[in-house]
């Protein structure tokens, strides 16, 4: 079975969990697919790159998604996720993918 980048994991972790979020008007759906995604990246990362590296990208995934919030107001909301997708899929792959 073909490894999945854990770049494009992460990004899929944002923008899925916000767009199952959107549709069902259930914000815990979204949690569940942020979380998921979010786990199995960070497994990928601490594999590829140390657990310092696994940390400093969970931080910054938790990060974008709670910064994606008030940027959402600015750019508005797909612009947003995409945004901070964008964010953690290139930190990921500079930082993990990269190496693998």
């Amino acid at each position: 079975m073909a490894r999945i980048p854990s770049s494009l994991v992460a990004a899929s972790g944002l923008v899925g969990g916000y767009g199952i979020a959107r549709t069902t008007e259930r914000r815990e759906l979204g949690g569940v697919v942020l979380l998921a995604a979010g786990a199995v990246a960070a497994t990928q990362w601490k594999r590829a790159a140390g657990p310092t590296t696994a940390v400093a990208l969970t931080a910054l995934y938790t990060a974008a998604f709670a910064g994606s919030h008030p940027l959402a107001r600015k750019l508005g909301a797909w612009p947003s996720i995409a945004t901070a997708a964008g964010t953690v899929a290139l930190a990921s792959w500079a930082a993990a993918d990269r190496r693998a």
